[in-house]
C-alpha cells in the first residue's frame, strides 16, 4: 500500500475511534496531543474557545483543535461557510449561529463515525443550516466559486498533499472569499524517526511542515495572506515540548 493510502487509513481509523468514545481523550497521548491528563474542555479553552462557545453545543467539543478559526475574522449573516475536516462539528455549529437562517455551513470530513456523530448532534439541537458531507479536503464535494468563507481547525497538517488542499480551497471560494485557519506547523525540522512515527502523525506532529513552507503553499495556491499569529504555548501545554506552534492564518482569494 502506498504511503498516502497508509496515512489516510491511519488518520481515518484513529479519528473514527475517537468519535466512537464517550470520553474522546481516553485514547492515549496522540488523541489530544498531550501526555498530560487534560480533558476536552480544558484543551478547548487553552486554544481560544470561550465558556459561552463551549456551552453552545458541548457534545461537539472533542478537544481536538489547536485554535478557534471562527474567531479569526468576521463571518457574516447569509454567508456560505465550509469547514475542512469538520469532525464532531463544533466549528460548524459556531459558524451556523453567525450565518443565521439565510446562510449555510457545510462540514467536510472523511471519517464516517465523525460524520454520524456531527449529524446526530445537529438533529438533536434542530440546527437546520448545517450539512455534513463525506469527502476529502483535497477534492471537496463543493461547487466552484460557491463559498464565502473556509474554516479549518488542526486538520490540514494531517493531509498528505497540502498543496492540493489549498488549491481546492481556492477553487471553491468566491473572489474575495476568506480563509480562516488554525493549524499546527513546525518551528524546526523533526528527526527522521519522528517523521516516520504514525502515532505522531495522527497526533498532528509528523505530518506538519515548517512555518515558511506552509505559508508558501498558501501563496502558491493563489491566496493573499492578510494576517498571521501564533500560539507558542501549545507546544508545552499539549505536545510535550515538540517543536510545533499553532498558526492562526487569515488569507483572501483576490
Amino acid at each position: 500500500m502506498e504511503k498516502k493510502k497508509i496515512i489516510i487509513k491511519a488518520v481515518k481509523d484513529h479519528y473514527g475511534q475517537i468519535a466512537s468514545k464517550d470520553d474522546p481523550c481516553d485514547c492515549g497521548t496522540s488523541c489530544c496531543g498531550s501526555g498530560d491528563d487534560l480533558d476536552a474542555e480544558t484543551i478547548a479553552k487553552q486554544v481560544g474557545y470561550s465558556d459561552e462557545e463551549l456551552a453552545n453545543v458541548p457534545e461537539a467539543n472533542l478537544g481536538l483543535g489547536c485554535g478557534n478559526p471562527t474567531a479569526l475574522g468576521e463571518i457574516r449573516e447569509g454567508e456560505v461557510v465550509v469547514d475542512l475536516g469538520s469532525g464532531a462539528g463544533i466549528d460548524c455549529f459556531l459558524a451556523s449561529k453567525k450565518v443565521g437562517s439565510g446562510g449555510k455551513v457545510i462540514g467536510i470530513d472523511m471519517t464516517p463515525e465523525m460524520l454520524a456523530r456531527a449529524t446526530e448532534t445537529a438533529e438533536r439541537y434542530n440546527i437546520t443550516n448545517v450539512e455534513f458531507r463525506k469527502g476529502f479536503i483535497d477534492a471537496m464535494p463543493v461547487d466552484d466559486n460557491s463559498v464565502d468563507v473556509i474554516i479549518s481547525n488542526c486538520v490540514i497538517n494531517l493531509a498528505p498533499d497540502k498543496n492540493a488542499v489549498f488549491k481546492d480551497a481556492y477553487r471553491i471560494l468566491k473572489t474575495g472569499g476568506r480563509l480562516y485557519i488554525s493549524d499546527i506547523v513546525l518551528t524546526e525540522e523533526l528527526a527522521q524517526e519522528h517523521k516516520e512515527n504514525y502515532e505522531l502523525y495522527v497526533g498532528c506532529v509528523a505530518g506538519a511542515v515548517l512555518l515558511d513552507d506552509y505559508l508558501g503553499l498558501v501563496k502558491d495556491a493563489g491566496f493573499t495572506i492578510r494576517s498571521t499569529d501564533y500560539n507558542k504555548e501549545i507546544s508545552r501545554q499539549q505536545y510535550n515540548g515538540m517543536p510545533v506552534t499553532s498558526l492562526k492564518l487569515v488569507a483572501i482569494k483576490q
